[in-house]
């Protein structure tokens, strides 16, 4: 029995680009391009049509960009299995395409050696990522995994003292300048250390704010 043939869809504007792309799978064979379309409109016009397992989506697109079509599309027929190719590496691009529905995120001028064992990985459950998008995803859930810490575990009065702490202002300062007590002050420090499971200023702000 023959090893099922992964169809793609290439979704790219530069003609020369999209060539490159298509002899790089083509000539794999275990895969192919069957359809090309040089805009997002041609692509949502044709989805319910394609026979694809796979479309590879640029971003800068004319008229309606990419991401919006893998918003549009990917609800149609959830078995495919959508991946970005851009020359963007924007937190702000990449979490946008994780959300609207992409499970996979390349930066062309590092795909062409990745892309066929990217597009088999996709195919077989995984989400590709090239290595300074790993990163940024990584980074962001660890910052908001801090800010959740900070958030859901300290009072607001806690989390202003510990920002006050943050600017190195001693308990005196922090409580002439709220016209409240050192007590009361040093109470809140002593409540926020217990929170994070820490055992001075210098550990709690490492905890939540890790780039000061």
């Amino acid at each position: 029995m023959g090893t099922h043939r992964i169809r793609i869809a290439l979704v790219e504007d530069n003609k020369d680009i999209a060539r490159s792309i298509k002899n790089i799978l083509d000539a794999e064979p275990d895969m192919s391009v069957d359809h090309l379309f040089a805009n997002a409109e041609e692509f949502i016009a044709a989805f319910m049509r394609t026979e694809a397992d796979v479309v590879l989506m640029d971003i800068n697109l004319p008229g309606k960009n990419g991401i919006d079509a893998i918003r549009e599309t990917k609800p149609l027929k959830s078995f495919v299995q959508f991946m970005v190719l851009t020359v963007y590496e924007s937190p702000a691009y990449v979490f946008e395409a994780l959300c609207a529905g992409a499970t996979g995120y390349l930066v062309k001028g590092h795909a062409s050696e990745l892309l066929a064992e990217a597009v088999r990985d996709l195919h077989a459950g995984g989400s590709p990522m090239s290595s300074a998008i790993a990163r940024l995803v990584v980074g962001s859930f660890q910052k908001e995994s801090l800010q959740r810490i900070a958030d859901d575990q300290l009072t607001e009065r806690e989390r202003s003292v510990l920002d006050q702490l943050a600017t190195g202002l001693l308990y005196k300062e922090i409580a002439a300048k709220w016209d409240i007590s050192t007590e009361t002050v040093r109470k809140h420090a002593r409540n926020i250390y217990a929170k994070l499971h820490v055992r001075s200023r210098i550990e709690a702000i490492r905890k939540v704010y890790p780039d000061r």
